[in-house]
């Protein structure tokens, strides 16, 4: 991993460490999370959350966005977690302020590819609501190719990368399952076709926590119309309606163009999972809307 990788997880691992502590003091004081951002990873999960945080009745997580305890930190304690989240007194101080409960939640956008995290959120936290945002699965991938060779967690080409995805995948999943404490650098950071593969992902966590408690957006639609977006997840999470300005992409790193060739063969391996998707969700993506065959009549 590079030197400026190291040192980030170093300083991440010290304010863990102290959140540890916090949170066994004070876990009985702390807010519980109404929310979580799920994903995907590479969707736009840090500019979404850094802009609903912003209402007047959100409160965010401590230090960071994503708290990654029901994906990669699960063999901590619950009082951890907590830990990480505003004291109840915050909230009330906003309720006297703007006359409404306010509420807290992270986002890590590992959730919702990881094979164990949406059972252990259904189980711990059994009415918290789910946020996902999708974004074109190829531009995804090609996206967070980037991002883990930029972070040292890839030495191959993107081509090479995707040929060995299978291989580095192959019984990961199981073993996450099996033991709580272990994490699969394979499966977090070199999944860059099963990640786009949404609708495996969705109707998951669609059995565990139910329809009605699962919001999907389009990465497209969020940043093409902030204000609409931002109604309905002011809906979602009854909250009042909040205007904000445009959303800032965030995180977006420097990369070569992707081969035509490439993008065309993975475009037409995503092209059955998007069209199961579209009938899932009801609409067709955003990056399935020019396709000259149409997807099929959408319907839940």
């Amino acid at each position: 991993m590079a030197e400026h990788g190291l040192v980030a997880q170093r300083v991440h691992g010290y304010a863990r460490h102290a959140s540890a502590l916090v949170g066994r003091m004070t876990a009985g004081r702390r807010m519980s999370p109404s929310f979580l951002v799920v994903g995907g990873q590479r969707c736009g999960t840090t500019a979404l959350y850094k802009k609903l945080v912003q209402h007047p009745a959100v409160l965010g997580a401590g230090l960071h966005k994503g708290v990654h305890y029901f994906d990669t930190d699960f063999s901590r304690s619950f009082q951890w977690y907590l830990g990480h989240f505003p004291m109840k007194s915050a909230a009330r101080r906003i309720e006297h302020r703007i006359g409404v409960p306010a509420i807290t939640g992270e986002a890590s956008p590992y959730y919702m590819f990881h094979p164990a995290a949406g059972e252990r959120i259904a189980r711990t936290l059994p009415g918290v609501k789910l946020i996902c945002i999708l974004r074109d699965p190829v531009e995804r991938a090609y996206s967070a190719y980037a991002h883990e060779k930029a972070r040292g967690y890839e030495s191959e080409t993107f081509e090479d990368a995707i040929a060995l995805e299978s291989k580095r995948l192959r019984g990961e999943e199981d073993r996450i399952r099996s033991d709580p404490s272990y994490v699969s650098t394979y499966h977090q950071h070199n999944a860059y076709l099963a990640r786009g593969r949404y609708i495996e992902q969705l109707l998951r966590l669609e059995r565990l926590v139910g329809r009605d408690r699962l919001l999907v957006l389009d990465f497209d639609e969020v940043f093409g119309d902030v204000k609409g977006s931002m109604r309905t997840l002011s809906d979602f999470l009854e909250l009042p309606v909040w205007t904000p300005e445009d959303i800032p992409k965030r995180n977006a790193r420097p990369r070569d163009a992707m081969p035509a060739g490439l993008r065309a063969s993975l475009r037409s391996y995503f092209r059955d999972y998007d069209q199961e998707l579209a009938r899932w969700w009801g609409k067709t993506p955003s990056w399935r809307d020019g396709d000259q065959r149409p997807l099929g009549r959408a319907s839940h």
